[in-house]
């Protein structure tokens, strides 16, 4: 691996000349720069972050703030990851985790210290403790997710109270009047994360206006508690029922619990859950879902910021974005009448 001394060498100037080169910290001529700079590229040497950071002021890394509740399904939440990591690279910038443990203290040290140019704010609450900080950092702030108050904030996320009501009104179409909703897991309802709420409020808005009842039950991943919620579901429910699971993490125990009272889904009962196509399509009946568009979400989110960064503005900023989902149709939905 080339070294700063190989590309002086190279160059033809001492070494401390390529630093200063880096650094930006004492004035070098145009033509010595330009050697400087030709003799990097032919060694493709990569100075470290320090002195990149130096040099342009930017480290080129992106803060990716998490909190990592334990009854999150980390398949999911790697889905994230995952595709932030790598859209990313493609414009030149690396992620570095940040675990929510410090709270909004946190945001300030990796800002503070010139660890990230920006920073990407996941899990999002209605009433954020991290926002008011967010709101004042010089450096761009995305969340995805919407909080109650998105002013002065740069949010994206899925549209989910589009797919609550897209949810509800396709399951009136199939001809149920009753609609039940499992709820996300407690630990995470409670934390007021805001996907939640807006996904019930547009489940609830699409039941009023269209004369359907929809009930919510807790989640879960606890089997007895979705046993339970079932019970109390079908109990409630009059004709052929109707079940709306957005946690994947219940699919499974979900499933179980209706076969366990001899209910196919897409025969007896019908079931829009939350999956990717691969594990939708590998359930004993294939899942019908909900596209929340996780994959998408995440590479507007870089390319958002990284927008931002580019144009080396320090803001305040502020945009919304709502990624529209979609139901794929599999086999666990009944279908609407013919002509309806």
């Amino acid at each position: 691996m080339p070294t700063s001394k190989d590309v002086a060498q190279a160059a033809g100037v001492a070494q401390s000349t390529v630093s200063y080169v880096l650094s930006g910290k004492r004035p070098i001529s145009e033509k010595t720069r330009k050697k400087v700079e030709a003799a990097i590229e032919q060694l493709t040497y990569q100075p470290n972050a320090g002195a990149r950071a130096l040099a342009g002021r930017r480290t080129r890394v992106i803060g990716l703030v998490i909190p990592f509740i334990p009854e999150l399904e980390m398949a999911s939440l790697m889905e994230f990851v995952s595709v932030i990591a790598s859209t990313a690279r493609q414009f030149d910038h690396d992620i570095l985790l940040v675990t929510e443990d410090e709270g909004a203290a946190g945001l300030r040290r990796v800002v503070g210290q010139q660890i990230c140019d920006g920073l990407i704010l996941m899990q999002v609450e209605d009433e954020d403790e991290r926002l008011p900080v967010a709101r004042t950092l010089n450096v761009p702030v995305l969340l995805i997710g919407i909080p109650r108050d998105p002013s002065g904030l740069v949010c994206i996320d899925a549209d989910f109270e589009m797919a609550g009501e897209q949810c509800v009104r396709d399951l009136a179409a199939a001809g149920h009047n009753v609609i039940s909703i499992i709820e996300w897991q407690p630990a995470v309802v409670n934390r007021h994360v805001n996907y939640v709420d807006r996904f019930m409020r547009g489940a609830d808005g699409a039941a009023e206006s269209l004369g359907v009842a929809v009930q919510h039950f807790p989640g879960g991943a606890d089997v007895a508690i979705i046993a339970d919620s079932v019970d109390k579901a079908l109990a409630a429910t009059d004709g052929v029922p109707a079940f709306i699971a957005p946690d994947r993490t219940i699919q499974d125990i979900l499933r179980r619990a209706l076969a366990a009272r001899g209910l196919t889904p897409g025969k007896d009962v019908s079931i829009i859950g939350s999956a990717s196509p691969t594990l939708a399509e590998l359930q004993p009946v294939p899942l019908s879902t909900i596209d929340l568009r996780p994959r998408e979400v995440s590479r507007r989110a870089v390319k958002i910021i990284c927008d931002l960064l580019e144009a080396d503005n320090q803001g305040p900023h502020e945009s919304l974005e709502l990624v529209p989902t979609v139901i794929t149709h599999r086999s666990s939905t009944l279908r609407p009448p013919h002509g309806s």
